[in-house]
């Protein structure tokens, strides 16, 4: 078996001491272009890959970021896009630093202790937490800690933690004020669980055009899942047969829907460009489009 490159044959192979190169194979920028060259040359002629662990202990940084969802797995893995836009943008904004992205999940129980342990242990730089729910603990529980924290949404507890979040009464606004353009004057809600901020602010952006419109609010609650969507929807027609038109805080269905559209790969990015950068902190709101379909073309 071939014995695997070293960082001193590597030296060797350059014409540099041992100290030169592990300077260049950890990215310092403080050596001469053409020794950095010469560097590089031979760790791709010998094939040579730095041991991550010692790497780790020169540099004190893992090179490692973690995305958290307080989700349960068949949630995060459902047909909903928004979990694969963050995990597509955040992958795309991790690679491109050189990082390894570690994707974790607290469930149900809201199990943060494992996710804390791991995060203050030295395994990751950083940690993404999206997908929150009411009061959750682990953001200021890793920042307590000394870990960079981001947040995915705006918190529910007002705080200094940055955050990237989408304009969801905005976009709240833009869908229902076009229902009632189209001359709806029967709109209910499904509305999207009430210990999350998105769920809170696309509620509010309803309830806000429908009462400057002088329209009454008709509303049940979901928890963002298509299962829910059909409870709440014979919930609405039970109570209410003559509704004409209504505003779904989430949307998986045929035919294509009315809906807004979310930058969920843009979140992901600036989530990740956030957490590795952890001077630039202030909070970030993305607009949203509203994207007229098939279901509210006819009247």
């Amino acid at each position: 078996m071939r014995a695997r490159p070293t960082l001193e044959k590597v030296a060797a192979r350059a014409g540099v001491s041992r100290a030169t190169a592990s300077r260049v194979v950890n990215g310092s920028t403080r050596v001469a272009p053409q020794i950095r060259e010469a560097v590089n040359r031979a760790v791709e002629e010998l094939g040579y890959v730095p041991n991550q662990a010692a790497r780790s202990l020169v540099t004190q940084r893992a090179d490692s970021i973690a995305l958290v969802f307080p989700e349960p797995a068949t949630r995060v893995f459902s047909d909903d896009p928004t979990f694969a836009g963050i995990i597509r943008g955040v992958s795309l904004e991790i690679e491109e630093a050189d990082k390894q992205l570690v994707l974790m999940l607290t469930g149900p129980d809201g199990s943060y202790q494992r996710v804390e342990r791991y995060a203050t242990n030295g395994h990751v730089d950083g940690v993404i937490v999206a997908s929150m729910h009411g009061t959750d603990p682990l953001p200021g529980i890793l920042t307590r800690r000394g870990v960079p924290v981001v947040c995915g949404g705006r918190p529910s507890v007002p705080g200094d933690l940055p955050y990237v979040d989408m304009d969801n009464v905005g976009g709240a606004e833009r869908a229902v004020r076009h229902l009632v353009e189209r001359g709806r004057r029967r709109i209910a809600t499904i509305a999207g669980p009430q210990d999350m901020i998105a769920g809170i602010d696309r509620l509010a952006g309803y309830r806000d055009v429908l009462r400057d419109s002088d329209h009454r609010s008709i509303v049940a609650v979901g928890d963002f899942t298509r299962e829910s969507g059909a409870i709440a929807m014979r919930q609405l027609l039970a109570d209410d047969p003559d509704l004409d038109a209504v505003f779904a805080a989430n949307d998986h269905a045929e035919p294509p829907l009315t809906t807004v559209r979310q930058p969920t790969v843009e979140m992901g990015r600036r989530l990740a460009r956030m957490v590795l950068n952890p001077e630039d902190r202030a909070p970030v709101v993305l607009p949203t489009e509203l994207v007229v379909r098939e279901s509210t073309r006819r009247s």
